[in-house]
């Protein structure tokens, strides 16, 4: 066993209570086991994949609160249930062009996107239509079972993806936390693979006992960051084999309809920029963003923003269509957001207390999911699928498929 002191951390992160400490501590031991059995390289994908999802260790395994005030981030659809209001209009489009449709969420977070959707969906004359969610979180798994109790049997959970589906497909933030490869140009440009070694020199106050070292990258990944990585000695990125495989995987289950990808990331060109030297890895604990991702493994949420070219290329190569790309703030307004938080404002009485606070909180949440400098840019909503309808509604206006 390895004695690893207790940590102290950079940028100002609340301090971890000290009953929490003897849990961190469990964490760096399995991950140093596991570097061992990996000759003290353990490739970065690996490291994430682990920190993440490892049985009853990773983030996403434990038991910690991730989501809202109370967890480490929030997302769209914990911020206003318009956002689920407004993807369900578009869901509703690719339902009536499928064959027995179904809805199929992946990671479904608090279960708040779902309610949104299935309420909105109940209204459109779907309410019979199954609703199906991939969570590989066993706590996340309960709340959502807890929070969408109303729709019975109407909702179902599963273990593995589907061997055939016709339907909407929801991803919303998913494509950001599978385990990316870490990859550096080097002094004479070659490529570089890095990867988490046990950092047996550690000082007592370092804030991880784990560091980066570096491989000469081989084979495909090499190929791929050869092309991608600007000629640029010390360029640092990622590229997310996981998401584009999952995506080529999708042409073969997906046989009618269309997969709604929301995540925060940009078009190739402006993902591997030449000013983006250290890429775009960044960590979450009880709302502080920070890069440190070899601290807290298990605490703290780890993700990288999209390529969302390399996305969209994996789905032409799978024989999938690209329906659209746009702004999530684009995407929103096309599919009724300002129209809808119109019909809030008329519902309510401005001169109750109640409702006033109601009314605040609604256009807060709307300015932030639309803001430029908030959400509204940053965040992506790519379509994929087979025989989509078009035009799509939530890409009406403002497409930017030119730009991937």
């Amino acid at each position: 066993m390895i004695c690893f002191p207790a940590p102290l951390y950079p940028h100002g992160l609340p301090k971890l209570e000290p009953e929490l400490l003897p849990l961190l501590d469990r964490h760096h031991q399995a991950l140093a086991a596991l570097i061992a059995d990996h000759d003290n390289f353990l490739p970065y994908d690996q490291w994430m994949q682990a920190a993440l999802y490892a049985p009853q260790m990773g983030y996403y395994t434990g038991g910690s609160t991730k989501f809202h005030y109370a967890g480490d981030f929030t997302t769209a659809p914990e911020l206003s249930p318009l956002f689920g209001q407004c993807l369900a209009k578009q869901v509703a489009q690719i339902l009536q062009h499928c064959p027995e449709p179904k809805v199929f969420e992946f990671g479904a977070g608090s279960g708040a996107l779902a309610a949104s959707v299935l309420t909105t969906l109940d209204q459109m004359g779907h309410a019979t239509t199954p609703y199906i969610i991939l969570e590989l979180s066993p706590s996340l798994r309960a709340r959502q079972q807890e929070r969408l109790a109303s729709w019975g049997q109407r909702v179902q959970w599963v273990n593995e993806l589907p061997t055939a589906f016709s339907g909407a497909v929801l991803a919303n933030e998913v494509l950001d936390a599978m385990p990316v490869h870490l990859v550096q140009r080097s002094a004479d440009l070659s490529i570089l693979e890095l990867g988490v070694s046990v950092n047996h020199e550690a000082a007592a106050t370092a804030p991880s006992p784990f560091r980066l070292t570096a491989r000469l990258a081989k084979g495909e990944l090499a190929r791929i960051a050869e092309e991608r990585l600007p000629r640029i000695a010390g360029y640092r990125s990622e590229i997310n084999l996981q998401a584009e495989s999952w995506i080529r995987a999708m042409g073969d289950w997906l046989q009618v309809g269309g997969a709604l990808l929301i995540d925060y990331g940009f078009a190739q060109h402006e993902y591997y920029h030449a000013q983006r030297t250290t890429g775009t890895l960044m960590c979450h604990f009880r709302h502080f963003a920070h890069d440190e991702s070899l601290i807290l493994p298990g605490l703290q949420d780890i993700t990288a923003h999209v390529d969302f070219t390399a996305i969209a290329d994996a789905a032409l190569a799978a024989q999938l269509e690209v329906g659209g790309y746009t702004s999530q703030a684009h995407f929103l307004m096309n599919c009724g957001l300002t129209q809808d938080l119109e019909a809030i404002h008329h519902a309510l009485d401005l001169n109750n207390n109640s409702h006033l606070q109601r009314w605040s909180q609604q256009v807060h949440a709307v300015q932030t999911l639309l803001s430029e400098a908030e959400m509204g840019e940053l965040f992506k909503v790519l379509a994929l699928g087979k025989d989509l309808p078009t035009p799509l509604l939530g890409f009406m206006m403002r497409d930017r498929r030119d730009f991937l």
